[in-house]
Order: C-alpha cells, then structure tokens, then sequence
C-alpha cells in the first residue's frame, strides 16, 4: 500500500472515532448542563462534579473536531494575497503552510505531553482525576491534526479520491 493510501486509510478511521466522540462529548455536555439546570431551580440543588465533566466534555468537544476542520477545509483562512497569485503558486504555498503546520502541531503535541506529566499529580477536585485530562485532548488532537496537515501537503484536496 502506497504511503499516502495507507495515510488516507488510518486518517479515515481516526476521522470516524473523533467524529464520534465529538458527538458524545457535545451530548454529554447537554445532558449535564441540563441537569444542573434543573436540579438548581426545580430541586434547589446542584451535583458537585457538572461543571468539571461539562468543562472536561467541552475541551474533549473542542480539540477533537480541530482535525476534523481541518480536513473539510473549514477553518478561517486569510486568502487576499493568495488568491492574487498564479495557480500552481497558490497550491505551492497551500503545501508549504500545511508542512509548516504540521510542524506546528508536532511542537504542540510534544510540548503538552510534557505539561501533562508535570501536572500528573494535580487532581480536580469533585471528581479525584488527574487535571491532566484538560491535555489528554490537546494531545490527541494535535496528533491528529498533523496527521491531517501531513496529508494536506502531501496529497492536495484536488488529488483526493
């Protein structure tokens, strides 16, 4: 299997788990958020650990659907300069960005992991887990992100099957 076939696969099926965890993080979110609400003005009550697992599911959310932005093209981009220039250049400079970006995500993923192990021991208080689980996505998602900016360089949207 070519190189850039066996990227495309493994970035198909990490595609999929994301997506559905972004869907369950955005449903636990709901779900939580909810029944905070109503525990405070229908009960006069509250659950300790909501707001921890609704911050925990919306960073989960957030960093795990970056790849996914990324793949669609769907970021905000600023193109005034690019699109004044020759074609071929412009798909030059739209490969030269992803490498760089996925440079950047490589910094990004390595970085994190370091903070995660510094602050291993730290726990969040009402739900005794460790406060690295806020960097558990960064990580992933930075992973994955460059995985996905990799493929951008290598194989432009207008070669992909």
């Amino acid at each position: 299997m070519a190189p850039d076939r066996l990227l495309t696969f493994i970035l198909a099926r990490a595609d999929t788990g994301a997506r559905f965890l972004v869907i369950l993080g955005a449903a636990a979110m709901v779900v939580v958020v909810s029944a905070q609400v109503v525990m405070r003005y229908v009960f006069n009550g509250s659950f300790d650990w909501a707001d921890e697992v609704s911050r925990i599911a919306f960073v989960w959310t957030i960093f795990l659907a970056i790849p996914l932005g990324i793949r669609d093209g769907t970021h905000v981009g600023i193109s005034i300069l690019v699109e004044r220039l020759p074609v071929p250049l412009q798909r030059l400079v739209a490969r030269a960005t992803s490498a760089l970006a996925a440079v950047l995500m490589g910094v990004v993923f390595w970085t994190t992991i370091g903070v995660a192990l510094a602050t291993w021991s730290e726990r969040l208080g009402a739900l005794n887990v460790t406060s690295s689980v806020f960097f558990f996505p960064v990580i992933v998602g930075a992973l994955h992100s460059a995985l996905h900016l990799v493929h951008l360089a290598l194989v432009p949207m207008e070669r992909r099957p």
